[in-house]
């Protein structure tokens, strides 16, 4: 029953993030909201929200290391899975030099959460700060861009390609009531998908004596990053490299910034010391292989998919042997 739930679960997500998504930037352009802020704020909100109904969840169930574990998880299943898995498929180029920008923001939100970790629990404090950073970065995105001429046609092409993506508003435009219909049933999808998915991980995690933590790291991680995996895997068909590494990013630095902030604030988050010695060093160094393929140094093409794709599993491996379930 319990793997019935986190399928569930994990499909009730997937579905339920799209539509959020779909309702949310449809209500966004009927209010006039720029496709600017659409992009800046909507679409990424949207393919995290998994992750963060997951996180809040987990942390009222008592299991907040399901949230730690879900969104360092999530990290690295970003750089070498949804980066890696598109690049096998549609190798693509990313020569963006706007994307730089947010790619310091997240390598800097990455070394400041493996910090805050170092010192205990992550209490509310730690949250509130997370939380303080990500407001300050929206709003640094936002006025940068209009401040700028040459950024701000940058992120209008930017986010218009985001939403192109997402598939063509322009062809189905429903009256706004369906559309919060739909942001309001995407949210509750949200909410029953998290639920499902989190009482099944631990009764999983229980029964077989896995550390919830590791759940976190592999069954959760994957099936939140999904929405990320699918949004690349379009990016990178229609060649928008930008588009699928700025997804990536965006993604990881909401992940670290909100969801942890706010899992924080709800319960306190104990750090197990396994994520010192193994976690967090992969955490950082897949963070930071992505700074030659988002500065064009490296190439993304199949033999770089094939790479970061192998790493993942190797890594999935020994989670899997450090849980006794192989070997």
């Amino acid at each position: 029953m319990e793997y019935l739930l986190v399928i569930g679960g994990l499909i009730l997500l997937v579905i339920a993030g799209d539509k959020l998504v779909e309702g949310s930037v449809i209500i966004a352009e009927r209010l006039n909201v720029s496709k600017l802020v659409i992009g800046i704020t909507v679409v990424s909100f949207g393919t995290s929200a998994p992750e963060l109904v997951v996180g809040i969840d987990a942390a009222l169930s008592g299991a907040p290391e399901i949230a730690l574990g879900n969104v360092v998880g999530s990290n690295i299943a970003n750089i070498l899975l949804v980066l890696g898995i598109p690049a096998l498929i549609y190798p693509f180029v990313c020569n963006d030099k706007e994307i730089r920008h947010s790619l310091f923001y997240m390598m800097l939100a990455t070394v400041l959460f493996i910090v805050l970790a170092f010192y205990g629990p992550l209490h509310v404090w730690q949250g509130l700060l997370l939380i303080t950073l990500l407001i300050l970065f929206l709003f640094y995105a936002v006025k940068r861009a209009r401040n700028n001429a040459k950024i701000r046609k940058h992120e209008a092409a930017f986010a218009e390609r985001v939403l192109e993506d997402a598939g063509p508003l322009q062809d189905r435009k429903p009256p706004i009531v369906k559309a919060v219909i739909a942001t309001i049933l995407g949210l509750a999808g949200l909410v029953i998908g998290a639920h499902f998915l989190v009482d099944g991980a631990i009764i999983i995690a229980r029964t077989f004596g896995i550390p919830e933590a590791v759940i976190g790291l592999t069954i959760v991680a994957i099936g939140t990053s999904l929405p990320e995996l699918v949004t690349s895997l379009i990016a990178a068909r229609n060649n928008h490299g930008d588009v699928a590494i700025g997804n990536i990013i965006g993604s990881n630095l909401f992940n670290i910034l909100a969801i942890m902030g706010v899992t924080s604030l709800i319960a306190p988050v104990t750090i197990p010391d396994e994520f010192f010695h193994v976690d967090f060093p992969i955490l950082l160094v897949t963070s930071l292989m992505l700074i030659p393929l988002a500065t064009g140094k490296i190439k993304i093409n199949r033999f770089t998919g094939f790479v970061f794709s192998t790493m993942y599993i190797l890594y999935l491996l020994y989670l899997a042997e450090q849980a006794n379930l192989i070997g």
